[in-house]
Parts: structure tokens; sequence; C-alpha cells
């Protein structure tokens, strides 16, 4: 999967309240989804380092709002 690091780096510089809110309710933690966020940027987004859980994070969280414009 390739993964647009520019569009993430600005995920977590500026729209953390986004994230967040996808959160909200669903038992988990902002900062579960922020360190899979800060992982794949210290790893030049290769997501095939990921675990399978940090792979549901990814697919629950993160790509819903790298594909959605800034709310």
């Amino acid at each position: 999967m390739e993964i647009d690091t520019r569009s993430l780096r600005n995920l977590l510089r500026t729209r953390t309240d986004e994230i967040e809110r996808s959160v909200a309710g669903t038992g988990y933690l902002p900062k579960t989804v922020i360190g899979v966020c800060t992982f794949l940027l210290d790893n030049e987004g290769d997501f095939d380092l990921l675990t399978s859980k940090q792979q549901a994070i990814f697919e629950k969280f993160v790509k819903p709002l790298l594909e959605s414009p800034r709310r």
C-alpha cells in the first residue's frame, strides 16, 4: 500500500482534533492512532512493517481521514 507521508505528517501536525473525534466512543485511544501514524512516518510509510492490529487501526481510523478533505 502506498502511503502519502506528506498527508500523514499534515494529519499529525494540524488535524489531531479529527483523530480524537474519530476514536471517541470506540474504546481506542487517540495516542494509539497517533502512534501508528508516527511509526509509519519513522519508517517512510512502509505499511508492511505494521502488525496486523496496527494495520487494522490504520484502515479504521487513519485511512478515512487521509482520504477525506479537511473538516
